[in-house]
């Protein structure tokens, strides 16, 4: 869930949300999201065997290797690289591990069916059926500790239109909040942000590159700020785009800086249209975040953005620096 945060004026800030992570479930969530990467890799290296091998590993599973095995063995291969993928992109998520769960028990499922087939091989079929067993256990203690750290709001999670994203960064607190209050250092790492003008202490106003060369403008308020700890903004009616979030500013664990945590919920012209158009141009709110937080942290930890030769030249060149300094 995005966190929230109202005020009705500034002296009276009531605050709904997430407490800080603490270092044993953020120590739990990070092997569960490793967990769930290593179980993400696994499942596209099953589904490949299973469309390139289908006979091959029926017969170490046990099964009969006829046609109908070869078909159900190709459609359970696309289904892994499908949950693979998805653990893959978004490791923090529990939906995918879900999804591969449901999967295991319609594997169970299949090799309990094939224990009364006369041509199975028993003995192969038991093996498998513990090592699937096994796998299941895994994809569900992994469920199951992703879903209480996204109940609890301590995730990196994207349902619809709630965003939120995190990086770790090697500078104080303070400074790190300081840097962002200052809203017109923004567009120095907000790759899609053109400019940000102060209005008064409270109001700001936003304009930003949207799809296809569009642009799109917004006003905002701040509706908290805790000095160190958290911004909080919305934006004004009239905005082209919609939206509210959060940045909190938490002590990394371990004492390795601080951890920015970004929340955003937002409503997209046109709404679930706009987003899906979004996504085709590359420019959807929630890679748009993690892009801009990893440019941040360069900004904060080595004072500029590090562009990478792809970014600064647009198809094939010598390798010289470009002419003019980006």
């Amino acid at each position: 869930m995005t966190a929230t945060i109202r005020e009705t004026t500034p002296s009276a800030r009531t605050t709904t949300g997430p407490p800080p992570m603490s270092v044993a479930r953020h120590e739990e969530r990070a092997a569960a999201e490793r967990r769930a990467r290593g179980l993400g890799w696994f499942s596209i290296g099953l589904g490949l065997a299973q469309i390139a091998a289908p006979r091959t590993l029926a017969r170490m599973i046990g099964i009969a290797d006829d046609d109908a095995t070869r078909n159900t063995m190709f459609a359970l291969g696309l289904r892994e690289i499908g949950s693979g993928v998805g653990i893959l992109r978004n490791p923090g998520s529990a939906r995918w591990l879900w999804a591969r769960a449901a999967g295991d028990a319609m594997d169970l499922a299949l090799l309990a069916g094939s224990l009364r087939d006369d041509e199975a091989n028993r003995g192969r079929l038991a093996a498998a059926t513990v090592a699937v067993a096994g796998v299941a256990y895994l994809d569900v203690l992994t469920g199951e500790q992703l879903s209480r750290s996204n109940g609890s709001g301590e995730a990196t999670i994207e349902r619809g239109r709630d965003v939120t994203r995190a990086v770790t960064i090697d500078r104080p607190r303070d400074e790190v909040y300081r840097f962002w209050r200052d809203f017109t250092n923004l567009p120095r790492f907000m790759e899609h942000l053109e400019s940000v003008e102060m209005m008064d202490d409270r109001r700001s106003h936003w304009t930003a590159k949207g799809p296809a060369g569009s642009s799109v403008a917004w006003d905002a308020e701040l509706t908290g700020d805790r000095p160190g700890e958290l911004i909080a903004w919305r934006s004004l009616e009239g905005s082209d785009v919609a939206n509210t979030g959060t940045v909190r500013f938490l002590d990394a664990p371990g004492g390795r800086g601080t951890e920015v945590r970004v929340s955003l919920t937002y409503d997209p012209p046109a709404g679930k249209i706009g987003t899906v158009i979004a996504r085709l141009f590359g420019e959807e709110p929630g890679l748009q975040v993690s892009k801009d937080l990893r440019r941040f942290k360069q900004v904060m930890e080595v004072g500029e953005v590090i562009w990478s030769d792809a970014s600064v030249h647009g198809g094939p060149h010598p390798a010289q620096p470009p002419a003019k300094p980006m």
